[in-house]
């Protein structure tokens, strides 16, 4: 039976018209688009940086990862800010901290300063992040078109991610690893005035209750002595006295926030209740798995073409170009099928193939031609492209609009901490590894699982649910 998309309300929506909802994105796509180049970018950077600025591998893992971890940590918090102060104003504020942060990276004289600039920028991410996909959804009320613009939304950040480490390989080369992030001021600044202008807000709800400070706190917590143990655990050592600290913190903070969480009456830092909805569940387990093989995959890959291949950054970045640049390719079919098919088979589909083609490049070694490379890597990111808006589809279908700021928050978190989790996993085993050829290798079969079970996740819970929705 064919049912009218209904807004928030349940009155039917009139979609917005093509010249306003193009500048709406636009507006919308910038800040995401900032924060995805952030990531991609410094990878290709990373070898510059550490010659530069005299980093080990334990800062420049720090360096990538002290963003995510912000960013991770702070997701829920943001998302809490803008239900109360409204979803544009949190964008405005979380837009000019990271500009102000981008600023500071490029001005870093060490490694510990662009550290602790890096940890600012993901905290002006975690503001904006929630509050862009929260104002996507109020812009566009109507559910065809909402999907539809979920998937462009993801093809100009899939665009800015392709085209980053190319962008950020000439940039480097030619002005020095310090342009990657002067790059965001003029991006920010368009950003700001776009949303300004075009984009209507989304207004915060005083009456709510208070956000729960002691609660982040504590999640804070367990996520930075999690990220302490991963990424210093192999230089130290995994038995030495600062890891075993960092393991009891860990341990203590999840169960204290576990009985905080059991014991709070309607102010949690996560809201359980959502999960009990399979298709939110699961849009979330595949959102962390796929941060995961990604970002990963992008580590691991741009210090492989330049340690073990010899690749400069400008060539290190053309070399990632043919496989990078199927994200928005991918993502553009999937803003023509997604009316076809319903999100749970996409995503199951699309995984299986991200995870066969990464599991090829477990007997990478020098001998491995560069095609073979390029086309193992291409069709895993040919399933990313529809991976991406699909995930976030379903979990906007699952979650309802009105649930819009705090869904985006949970997705983005759980996918922000596969991100931490995944690159500092990656460098474990290259610190592990003999050498960069066996890195390399190892990465790519745990890659391959993340991509695997996050299809399994896909398979039980999202389709599950789509089709007890269907029954009803």
């Amino acid at each position: 039976m064919t049912t009218t998309p209904t807004g928030a309300k349940g009155i039917a929506a009139a979609p917005v018209p093509r010249a306003s909802a193009g500048l709406k994105i636009t507006a919308l796509a910038t800040g995401f688009v900032m924060a995805t180049l952030d990531m991609t970018v410094v990878n290709v950077a990373g070898a510059t940086i550490q010659e530069r600025l005299h980093a080990t591998l334990t800062q420049l893992t720090w360096i990538v990862d002290g963003y995510v971890l912000a960013f991770a940590s702070l997701l829920l918090l943001g998302g809490g800010v803008a239900n109360r102060l409204g979803a544009k104003t949190t964008y405005m504020w979380g837009m000019a901290i990271f500009v102000g942060a981008s600023l500071a990276c490029a001005l870093s004289p060490s490694g510990a300063a662009l550290i602790a600039a890096r940890f600012v920028q993901g905290a002006g991410a975690a503001l904006f992040m929630p509050s862009s996909l929260s104002l996507l959804v109020f812009s566009f009320p109507d559910k065809r078109e909402r999907t539809r613009m979920l998937g462009l939304w993801s093809a100009i950040v899939a665009i800015s991610a392709g085209l980053g480490p190319t962008v950020g390989g000439l940039a480097v080369s030619s002005l020095g690893w310090q342009s990657i992030f002067l790059l965001n001021l003029p991006v920010g600044a368009i950003g700001m005035v776009l949303t300004l202008r075009y984009v209507d807000a989304a207004k915060g709800n005083s009456t709510r209750s208070a956000i729960a400070v002691p609660g982040h706190a504590i999640w804070i917590t367990a996520l930075a002595a999690l990220s302490f143990a991963l990424i210093e655990g192999p230089r130290l050592g995994w038995s030495a006295g600062p890891v075993l600290v960092a393991y009891v913190m860990g341990a203590l903070a999840a169960l204290l926030l576990s009985a905080r969480e059991r014991r709070s009456r309607g102010n949690p830092v996560m809201p359980w209740t959502l999960f009990r909805n399979l298709g939110f569940s699961g849009a979330n387990a595949v959102g962390f798995l796929f941060n995961f093989a990604i970002f990963g995959s992008i580590f691991v890959l741009s210090l492989y073409l330049q340690h073990a291949r010899g690749a400069s950054p400008l060539q290190a970045g053309l070399e990632l170009l043919p496989m990078t640049s199927f994200f928005p390719i991918a993502n553009v079919v999937f803003s023509r099928i997604s009316g076809r098919f319903t999100n749970g088979p996409l995503l199951t589909c699309f995984l299986l193939v991200a995870a066969i083609a990464s599991l090829t490049m477990i007997t990478i070694s020098a001998s491995t031609p560069y095609w073979v490379i390029a086309v193992a890597v291409g069709i895993a990111n040919i399933g990313a492209g529809i991976i991406a808006p699909g995930m976030t589809a379903a979990l906007v279908d699952a979650a309802g609009p009105e649930n819009a700021n705090i869904a985006g928050s949970v997705l983005n978190t759980n996918r922000q901490i596969g991100s931490l989790v995944g690159i500092a996993a990656v460098g474990v085993v290259l610190h592990s590894a003999h050498d960069w050829d066996q890195g390399a290798a190892g990465s790519f079969l745990l890659v391959g699982i993340a991509y695997l079970g996050a299809a399994v996740c896909a398979w039980q819970f999202i389709i599950r649910s789509e089709r007890s929705e269907a029954a009803k």
